[in-house]
């Protein structure tokens, strides 16, 4: 999945397949990629313009959506 980078101190990039409505976000920390399942797209939306990132994605998305990380060959 296509992600763009993003400035923000807890992700790295975010992508988002609105036919899929899978989100992808890249971790800054860890540089881990992980998946979110079934996520509408005024979420994504909503994420994308909230002042902070990381703090909308603790409280509304990770453990509200089915995750899972991804393995992308470097």
């Amino acid at each position: 999945m296509k992600r763009h980078h993003v400035n923000s101190s807890a992700l790295n990039s975010v992508g988002y397949d609105h036919g899929r409505k899978v989100l992808e976000l890249e971790f800054r920390d860890n540089k881990a990629v992980w998946q979110y399942y079934d996520l509408p797209p005024k979420v994504y939306e909503k994420l994308m313009s909230a002042k902070s990132l990381g703090k909308f994605f603790v409280k509304k998305i990770k453990g509200k959506y089915r995750e899972e990380p991804v393995d992308y060959p470097h």
